[in-house]
């Protein structure tokens, strides 16, 4: 894919390292002009350094086919010295004794164990133990047909493995799918568009709402945008809209990353009559679904392409117990949240991210410019001592010391933010992937795989990184400069050394954060493709729980005998029993809303096809505007969708409710605070 840059009348610069084997085959790197780079004493032997290595790759690239000016040369040179200034600060900084050595234990795969574990960590260990688990069974059934045939490939391979290594015998994979040798006969979702957020109604068609401000998630709308948009779709899973790729594929040799924003499509997505769902309002238990569905549609998607699914596998992980820094995020928010209940992201995450927002986001060079190495060595240690003890003086951190110790929290993280599994897809989905839509959708899926840890804590440094692109008339940091010095702090991970092959994909991993940061908004925002499989499977598992009531002997014997004691006749065949909340004798069109923290507590509302869930809450809000709290009434309510097919599910303020409604009819709906 040649991605086009009208730059009116300037030349593209490029960049060759040939003997850099990490590269996009054939891709030239353009990069953007710096602001000049600090002169301060504490960085001059970074800098020089930096010069020296940016010398070297200079001499040893091919000469390019095109003429450049000083002008240009030095744009080139500026910004990859920003990355290669920054690289040698972090490797200062370990020498300094300031971060510790490696933490991370890395183990070979044997032949047949990477499948196995990719069987586990989609939630189908049933297929290696032999067990007829209810869970794996709702899995499989609700599978696409290329979901399908990763998880087949995967389960042949292992068993195959097994077969050879003679072990215990393994079920045929036409056990578990009903296939035979010719064709599967098994039945997969099917691949026509299901409503956003819900199931596919019979004779239902996805309707969609006419473009405003608010009826769609627009991302790429930042300076020098496009004006041409490109729509997503979240109604068909991504591996099933790829179109037949061909046998042999090539790249194109002057494919190139554009380092102006217009070079970046402006993507929408429409909100249909479901609405939106952000990864925040969905609950635990169906978040780790999704992460299931997301790691074989992510497999099924790299098969499509035929691009292998990289991961690196870790034995173990150490890290420190308490403390601030070098902690394992998990730890860290479970020391935080006995002081703050519920909090996502890490105290001292939080506190440097909001010194910066307050102070340092007009700085000119935050990020880039460093800090004192000796200040920050020492703010670091005192952090330590004092942050919990809430004497810390605050006031005396500089902005780009604060900036500093943000990327040094990152740094030090004893598994990288985006997983040290995970490191390589990311890489891959650049190096292997040409155009951006299929790298924004694969991105996609990565972040619903993370850890909640880790995807809460990333999404809140992005949002920063965000509002400092939008400072950069004062502060000079543009998309392009930003990601260049975020890219090493998250890709070159604490305990791994740079080598010269990592340094030259430079650009390859600032595109990576470019495209985190430009498109967050979109990549936190649940496929309602996946959502729709998470409903089919509660319901599967739902029904394969009746059916295993029904047919228990023990527990039938156990029904019968209770009914005689109370003199009742005995319930028909095939009868169950459900929660009084679901025996009610509410009509059709009808939901009643429970509001627990109101004064009126619960209301009956007749919908229509025009009835939103923002229409309910402003109901309620006027029913109770003089009787409820002041508390309640300063807190932002949302309706949630509770039970049936769904845990727990906060709906978008512009879902028709008539809609969501039939795709769940035994749900409960309750006005509630949104969790933050």
């Amino acid at each position: 894919m040649t991605m086009e840059m009208k730059d009116s009348g300037s030349v593209v610069l490029t960049a060759y390292h040939p003997h850099s084997p990490a590269r996009i085959p054939g891709m030239e790197q353009s990069f953007v002009q710096d602001v000049p780079p600090s002169h301060s004493p504490s960085s001059r032997k970074s800098f020089s350094r930096c010069r020296r290595i940016n010398r070297m790759l200079s001499n040893e690239s091919v000469p390019p086919a095109f003429s450049r000016s000083n002008s240009q040369a030095s744009m080139d040179s500026t910004s990859m010295e920003d990355f290669w200034c920054e690289v040698e600060s972090i490797k200062e900084s370990r020498e300094d004794g300031s971060e510790e050595a490696m933490l991370l234990e890395f183990k070979p795969a044997d032949e047949g164990e990477l499948e196995a574990e990719w069987l586990q960590d989609v939630g189908l260990s049933t297929l290696i133990s032999g067990a007829e688990e209810e869970d794996g069974q709702a899995l499989l059934s609700t599978l696409t047909r290329t979901q399908a045939a990763a998880v087949q490939k995967r389960y042949n391979t292992y068993t195959q493995t097994l077969r050879k290594k003679n072990k215990h015998t393994v079920r045929d994979v036409r056990d578990i799918f009903g296939t035979s040798d010719s064709s599967p006969t098994f039945e997969t979702v099917p691949v026509s568009p299901v409503s956003s957020n819900g199931i596919q109604l019979p004779g239902q068609k996805p309707v969609w709402k006419s473009v405003s401000s608010k009826s769609c998630l627009d991302c790429g709308t930042g300076k020098g945008s496009p004006s041409i948009t490109e729509e997503l779709s979240y109604d068909v899973s991504f591996s099933e809209s790829i179109t037949v790729l061909p046998k042999t594929q090539e790249w194109p040799k002057n494919q190139r990353f554009k380092k102006e924003d217009s070079a970046l499509p402006k993507f929408i997505v429409r909100k249909s009559r479901f609405g939106l769902t952000e990864v925040g309002d969905l609950s635990p238990e169906d978040m780790k679904k999704i992460r299931y569905l997301s790691l074989i549609e992510l497999t099924a998607f790299y098969d499509a392409l035929g691009v292998e699914l990289k991961r690196n596998r870790v034995e173990r992980v150490r890290g420190r117990e308490n403390g601030l820094f070098g902690v394992p995020l998990t730890v860290l928010l479970e020391n935080d949240q006995k002081k703050v209940p519920g909090i996502k992201v890490p105290l001292i995450f939080q506190k440097l991210l909001l010194k910066l927002e307050e102070t340092g986001l007009e700085t000119e060079g935050i990020l880039r410019v460093p800090g004192s190495a000796s200040r920050v060595k020492n703010l670091h240690q005192e952090l330590e001592a004092k942050f919990y003890e809430d004497t810390f003086d605050w006031d005396q951190v500089r902005n780009n010391d604060a900036a500093g110790l943000l990327k040094m929290f990152i740094r030090e993280l004893p598994s990288p933010l985006f997983t040290v599994e995970y490191l390589p897809a990311f890489i891959t989905l650049v190096e292997k992937i040409s155009k951006i839509k299929l790298q924004l959708q694969a991105l996609h899926l990565l972040i619903m795989l993370m850890p909640e840890a880790n995807r809460d804590t990333a999404k809140a440094f992005l949002q920063f990184l965000k509002k400092v692109v939008a400072n950069e008339g004062k502060n000079k940091m543009n998309l392009w400069n930003v990601s260049m010095i975020v890219a090493p702090n998250l890709f070159i991970y604490k305990g791994k050394r740079a080598n010269q092959q990592e340094m030259q994909a430079a650009a390859t991993t600032a595109h990576i954060v470019r495209l985190l940061i430009r498109y967050q908004d979109i990549l936190w925002t649940v496929p309602s493709f996946l959502i729709s499989q998470v409903r089919k499977m509660n319901e599967a598992a739902m029904n394969n729980s009746k059916r295993q009531l029904m047919f228990d002997k023990g527990v039938r014997k156990l029904l019968r005998r209770k009914t005689m004691e109370r003199e009742r006749p005995e319930r028909p065949e095939g009868a169950v029993t459900f929660p009084p909340y679901l025996q009610s004798d509410i009509p059709e069109g009808v939901i009643r809303v429970y509001a627990p923290l109101h004064s009126k507590v619960s209301m009956a509302i007749q919908l229509n096809s025009q009835t939103k869930a923002k229409d309910i809450l402003a109901r309620f809000h006027c029913e109770n505007s003089h009787g409820s709290s002041q508390n309640v009434r300063g807190q932002i309510q949302s309706l949630h969708e509770i039970g049936g097919n769904i845990g727990q599910h906060c709906l978008d303020p512009d879902a028709f409710m008539l809609d969501v409604y039939r795709a769940n009819p035994q749900a409960e709906w309750v006005i509630k605070p949104k969790a933050s």
